[in-house]
């Protein structure tokens, strides 16, 4: 979605809670975003918001509530109604909010072994380098 917006950029920011799926710890992660880096040349930092601290996620605070009030008392029955709603969704004076429907499956239990995960390029940041981090734009061994 941002590429069509930000033709010319060469990184991207992403902070993430610490938590879940995105978790500093999930070696998927990394792989999968390293990935993505090369797939579109972009060199990736990330920022994980510190253990428990995920209610400093503005995003969260400045987004969250709309989508909340905007299908509230609305049966959400299918994905369609769901992402059609969160793209209705307007915060007023904020960000704008778009949602997009991704049909690809996901395994789950993939193991990222110390290999794999020692071919990512990521540069630790100096303060707290296991939570901040870049992903350079390069090719990851096969």
């Amino acid at each position: 979605m941002g590429s069509a917006r930000f033709p010319n950029a060469t990184r991207l920011m992403i902070t993430a809670d610490c938590g879940g799926s995105n978790s500093y710890r999930i070696r998927a992660f990394k792989t999968h975003l390293a990935a993505f880096a090369a797939e579109t040349g972009l060199r990736i930092t990330v920022c994980h918001y510190p253990p428990g601290t995920s209610k400093w996620n503005q995003i969260e605070h400045r987004m969250f509530s709309f989508i909340t009030a905007n299908w509230r008392g609305l049966p959400l029955t299918d994905l369609r109604t769901i992402i059609e709603l969160i793209s209705a969704t307007n915060t007023h004076t904020g960000p704008t909010i778009q949602a997009r429907h991704d049909p690809n499956w996901y395994p789950t239990g993939v193991n990222i072994t110390n290999t794999e995960l020692a071919a990512v390029p990521l540069n630790p940041h100096h303060w707290h380098g296991e939570r901040n981090y870049t992903i350079n734009a390069q090719p990851i061994p096969a």
